[in-house]
């Protein structure tokens, strides 16, 4: 935990602090969030390696081996160090356009997630470049040489803010711009601190799918779609670990325009079937997947064979 955090934590109430300690600790021992604290401190080693490695794939693939996306699927297992970047994930990058093409993607998310009257609770400051440090850090995720967003948040200012009477800061890195979010004073004094809970993530999915499909990423490149769910199941585990299971099941409501244009209607205020979604349990919600999905403890990683 950073000094910054320690001050954060210093103006909350005791039960205030021992919820956010544990999500904070969560958060930090995830080895994703600790390989990015790495990539920032090392990130020109890292620029070396990554650009002698992909020389070697560009001289491999220029004597006939290409590297077929399809036989190299999804191959993070936990417990391994993290999602890496690979010659596939490179690929895919370049096939939606790299970290410009992802902008237009997460630009139109922060669209809809501006004008949703529940995730638009987390963001305290619309101003700020959202769509485009989100995009760079997907496209860091995935294998950019430039880094784009370590290098972003390396000169990115750290500035205070107020909330509920509490004194904290904006973020700087992944786990800090998660804090900001549980203490963003747009949320209601109760909800003041608490951490995303599975309808929260249900809904950002939703959203986030959305705007995938809306970006024209998912015909342009099925397998980086293919992969990108995959991708944020893994990822969404870190807020709330049951929502992993549900990430299919957003990629498919997003695809539902009888859905889309039911949520509009109504204001953005509800989406289709969202009564069973805000603030049901794990178990509730389990019921509305398929038993195949419900029993699945394996996606989105490999079988073992």
């Amino acid at each position: 935990m950073d000094e910054s955090m320690r001050k954060i934590l210093g103006n909350l109430s005791e039960d205030e602090v021992l919820a956010s300690a544990a999500s904070l600790l969560r958060m930090e021992n995830d080895e994703d969030i600790k390989h990015e604290a790495l990539a920032s401190r090392k990130n020109k080693e890292r620029r070396d390696d990554t650009v002698g490695e992909k020389k070697r794939e560009d001289k491999d693939q220029s004597v006939g081996e290409r590297l077929l996306v399809s036989e190299h699927p999804f191959t993070l297992m936990p417990g391994t160090g993290g999602h890496r970047a690979s010659a596939v994930t490179r690929r895919l990058l370049s096939e939606v356009g790299g970290v410009k093409g992802l902008g237009k993607f997460t630009t139109r998310f922060y669209e809809h997630a501006f004008q949703d009257p529940h995730i638009a609770l987390f963001i305290r400051d619309n101003s700020d470049p959202h769509g485009v440090r989100f995009a760079a850090w997907i496209a860091e995720k995935f294998g950019d040489i430039d880094s784009p967003w370590s290098t972003e948040r390396s000169t990115r200012k750290v500035c205070p803010f107020s909330s509920h009477g509490h004194s904290l800061s904006t973020p700087h890195d992944r786990s800090s711009a998660h804090y900001a979010a549980w203490h963003s004073p747009k949320r209601e004094r109760a909800k003041f601190g608490r951490h995303f809970k599975l309808d929260d993530c249900r809904i950002w999915m939703r959203l986030h799918f959305l705007a995938l499909r809306e970006s024209g990423l998912v015909e342009r490149s099925p397998a980086f779609t293919d992969y990108y769910v995959r991708f944020i199941g893994h990822f969404v585990s870190v807020y709330e670990r049951s929502a992993t299971l549900f990430a299919r099941e957003s990629f498919r409501w997003s695809a539902d325009r009888e859905n889309v244009r039911a949520y509009l209607r109504d204001g953005r205020r509800r989406m289709r079937d969202s009564e069973n979604v805000l603030g049901r349990s794990a178990q509730q919600c389990l019921a509305q997947l398929p038993p195949s999905e419900r029993s699945d403890r394996v996606w989105p990683y490999p079988r073992a064979h």
